[in-house]
């Protein structure tokens, strides 16, 4: 007989200033919630002012960045560099060492460009493979709706209602969900049993989860390692965000400094020594020049980083026709 899953905890993601003009509410990584394994942060971020995160080095780690609104401009020291809008994500795996940039671009109608990011731990035996990113843009996210539309769920990886997103995004495998419930909607999500799971809510007012605890807005709720399955239903008047996110448990060290993520105090300082002296993984610090830590023009927006709209929604009837006839 299948169980649902206890909830361990539940922390709120407490407001805070974070890069340049942009604000962060951290629900892991943070004082009262320092890691829930694999998971090292996640922080729900916004930005309403010109800004954001210009270079910046990464080490050990992958970072997974889903686009609720507005759109984002991101370029690396590889070559990589374009911009999600609403519903993209990017995949970048620091690995052995990157420099990157992430420069919101702010809507025209004066609301904040909002988003998540994720960091997952690399397993100790990947921390030194080579730098990669990858995308996914919001058509090529499955999406399925039930209960007459009261549920919607992007299937990010994993398998949600018989359907299943089985594109490798990630070296360490997630399965990622974002769920959107109408009020009175019910959603039951199959979890798997290796997996920790945690559950945030974006945004929303009432999720009544396992008809136990009850979350609300910027709240995360860690699982313990003990069900099959989490359920829930909206039970306010408004609708109701939230991702649903789980990942393997890695049985090794954890040591932290800023950006670099190793197992050794020794890895960590060999990655501070080889970041300020453009060595080993961070060679390409030598020749490379930010296109947009100064801002991002609409000309850098058509031209170099290829994140024409009108060229966009021809990718996206190209996808969907290809879809179509598969």
């Amino acid at each position: 007989m299948s169980v649902a899953r206890t909830i361990r905890s539940v922390v709120k993601g407490i407001e805070q200033a974070e890069g340049v003009g942009a604000t962060v509410r951290r629900s892991i990584g943070s004082r009262t919630s320092k890691m829930f394994n694999p998971f090292l942060l996640l922080d729900h971020f916004t930005q309403t002012q010109p800004g954001g995160f210009p270079e910046h080095p990464h080490k050990g780690q992958e970072t997974i960045t889903l686009v609720l609104n507005g759109a984002v401009a991101h370029e690396d020291f590889t070559g990589s560099k374009g911009v999600l809008y609403p519903g993209d994500l990017q995949f970048m795996t620091a690995g052995r060492g990157i420099v990157h940039s992430e420069i919101p671009i702010l809507p025209k109608d004066g609301s904040p460009v909002e988003g998540i990011q994720l960091w997952v731990d690399l397993p100790e035996h990947l921390k030194e493979t080579d730098p990669s990113y990858r995308d996914l843009r919001e058509w090529e996210v499955p999406q399925v709706e039930a209960q007459d539309g009261k549920v919607s769920v992007k299937i990010i990886s994993g398998k949600a209602y018989g359907v299943e997103s089985i594109k490798k995004l990630a070296s360490t495998p997630i399965d990622y969900y974002l769920y959107s419930l109408k009020s009175g909607g019910r959603f039951k999500q199959e979890l798997k049993p290796e997996f920790n799971y945690f559950l945030y809510m974006a945004k929303g007012g009432e999720l009544t989860v396992n008809n136990a605890q009850t979350l609300t807005a910027f709240e995360n709720a860690f699982f313990n390692q003990d069900g099959d399955f989490v359920e829930g239903e909206n039970t306010g008047e408004s609708d109701v965000l939230f991702a649903l996110v789980g990942g393997p448990k890695q049985n090794q060290r954890v040591l932290h400094y800023g950006p670099f993520i190793g197992t050794t105090n020794e890895y960590l300082e060999r990655a501070i020594v080889d970041f300020e002296n453009a060595t080993a993984g961070f060679t390409n610090r030598r020749t490379w020049k930010s296109l947009i830590s100064n801002g991002v023009t609409e000309e850098m927006i058509n031209g170099p980083l290829n994140g024409s709209l009108e060229q966009r929604e021809k990718a996206k009837q190209k996808y969907l026709e290809a879809n179509k006839k598969v």
